[in-house]
């Protein structure tokens, strides 16, 4: 797919599948990520992939019971930002990290729309619920998630 094509047809999907996502095609969008630019190249995150059903399901609640993303074989949960060695006292300070992990979420969510895979950004959820059930330290903060799957309307595959 065509770059441009997969920025205007990227969309939030709210229904998916539940056919596995190839590994050849997971492991292209993770690299995308991985690849992302951060502020001196300090890549402050790390993606937990939420691929069991239970786990999943037990993520709904701290995600305002937005039920759809337990139907995705994958969650992408806890975008996480953790804190460098690095000076984070001037200007944009602890900022940076946030920054950071979103840029690197735009970048996968692209990669995945490019492999015919839906995600939707999930912002309303309760950091202290997802870190609880993902058993996340308490310093390390989650910035988004998402769910990663084939969409289950043939419009919003854009097919």
């Amino acid at each position: 797919m065509e770059f441009y094509e997969v920025i205007t047809t990227r969309r939030s999907v709210r229904s998916y599948r539940p056919d596995p996502i190839p590994e050849d095609a997971l492991g292209r969008v993770l690299n995308a990520a991985r690849i992302a630019p951060s502020a001196g190249n300090r890549q402050p995150w790390k993606f937990i992939l939420v691929t069991d059903e239970g786990l999943r399901r037990q993520l709904v609640p701290a995600c305002n019971e937005q039920s759809f993303i337990a139907e995705a074989p994958v969650i992408i949960a806890a975008v996480c930002a953790f804190k460098t060695h690095y000076d984070e006292s001037g200007y944009p300070g602890t900022m940076f990290r946030v920054v950071d992990v979103a840029i690197a979420l735009d970048h996968l969510t692209l990669a995945a729309r490019a492999e015919g895979l839906g995600t939707c950004w999930i912002g309303a959820f309760s950091n202290e619920e997802v870190k609880k059930v993902l058993s996340i330290p308490p310093e390390v903060q989650v910035v988004a998630l998402t769910p990663l799957g084939y969409p289950a309307d043939r419009l919003k595959r854009g097919i």
